[in-house]
């Protein structure tokens, strides 16, 4: 299973949003060495699962769409002349 990349900017930033709430919501210090490790585990073992869910929305607001455009072109059938 391939691991959810983050660029460096976006670690950096995962890192200090997670320093920030350890310290805010748990009263500890998280040394950035510490977060990173932290973020690296969350990556590997639980990221995959927001991802998948991400994909599924997707596909599901796609499969949506493109229901309603096959109502469309259905609605642009033509009816056959009187005879």
């Amino acid at each position: 299973m391939a691991v959810v990349e983050l660029d460096k900017a976006e670690k950096e930033a995962a890192v200090a949003k997670l320093q920030a709430y350890f310290k805010d919501e748990l009263d500890t210090e998280l040394g950035s060495f510490d977060a990173q490790f932290l973020l690296d585990f969350l990556s590997e073992q639980v990221a995959y699962q927001f991802y998948n869910k991400g994909l599924a929305d997707a596909l599901q607001a796609v499969s949506h769409k493109m229901e309603e455009v096959g109502e469309l072109i259905y609605d642009l059938e033509k009816a056959p002349p009187d005879s």
